[in-house]
Formats: C-alpha cells, sequence, structure tokens
C-alpha cells in the first residue's frame, strides 16, 4: 500500500533535516506549530514514528525515557551528555566490524548494532574546569 502524501508529514521531516541535534517529540511541535498552528502533538507523534517505522528518519532511544529524531539515516554514532543531555553526532571512522565480534562466541545472528558513547560535552567539560 503506497503512503498517502502529507504537508504535516513533510513539515516536520523539513524541520528534522534543519537540525543537529536530534530533538524530541515535543521539539519538533513545538516548532512546526509555527508553521502550521492547526497541527496536534498527537500528529506530531503519529507522523515521527510512521517515518522512524519506514526508515526515513532515525529514532534514538538513549535511555533518558524520551524518543530522539534524527534525519540522517546514514550508519554514525552519537556521543550523550550526562550533564546537560545533548546528543551530539560523532565524526569517527566505521565500526561496524563490532558486528562479527560480538557474534564470534554467539550462536545466534547479530543484523546490526546500535552505540551511544557518553561523557561531558565540550560547553559542560569547560564549566566543569572553571567551577
Amino acid at each position: 500500500m503506497a503512503l498517502k502524501h502529507s504537508k504535516q508529514r513533510d513539515l516536520i521531516k523539513e524541520f528534522l533535516m534543519t537540525r543537529k541535534d536530534h530533538p524530541t517529540a515535543d521539539v519538533v511541535y513545538m516548532n512546526v506549530r509555527q508553521q502550521n498552528p492547526n497541527i496536534s502533538l498527537g500528529t506530531v507523534y503519529r507522523n515521527l514514528t510512521l517515518l522512524a517505522d519506514i526508515g526515513e528518519i532515525a529514532r534514538l532511544r538513549l535511555g533518558d525515557g524520551v524518543d530522539h529524531f534524527d534525519a540522517d539515516t546514514s550508519p554514525h554514532y552519537h556521543f550523550v551528555c550526562t550533564h546537560c543531555g545533548s546528543v551530539i553526532d560523532l565524526e569517527m571512522d566505521d565500526i561496524s566490524e563490532i558486528v562479527a565480534q560480538a557474534g564470534a562466541n554467539f550462536d545466534g545472528h547479530i543484523e546490526g548494532h546500535v552505540t551511544y558513547f557518553y561523557g561531558s560535552c565540550s560547553d559542560c567539560k569547560k564549566k566543569e574546569l572553571s567551577s
């Protein structure tokens, strides 16, 4: 079944493509409703879920109880600041060989992995050093 075109979905995806901070649904809603005041929070949640389910955006589950969204669906890694909660794309070489290492002593089949790095972002690190 073909997906019906949606102006709301287009607005949500366009907004995400302008962001590198991996916003939550609430942040997406607050920004998208500036362009479309009639959009509901439920519509934003449904469309984010749909876009993530069909692979047009990435849903990041960072353990903070809130989903974050990323328009960049290419394989890449994220850094999560344990102080301010910011989520930053990491520029690094591919580490996909970790799948083979993980599967070396595993009797099943590993299809992929999700890796998050944690610590202090540069802003929080500067604040820590000046304290």
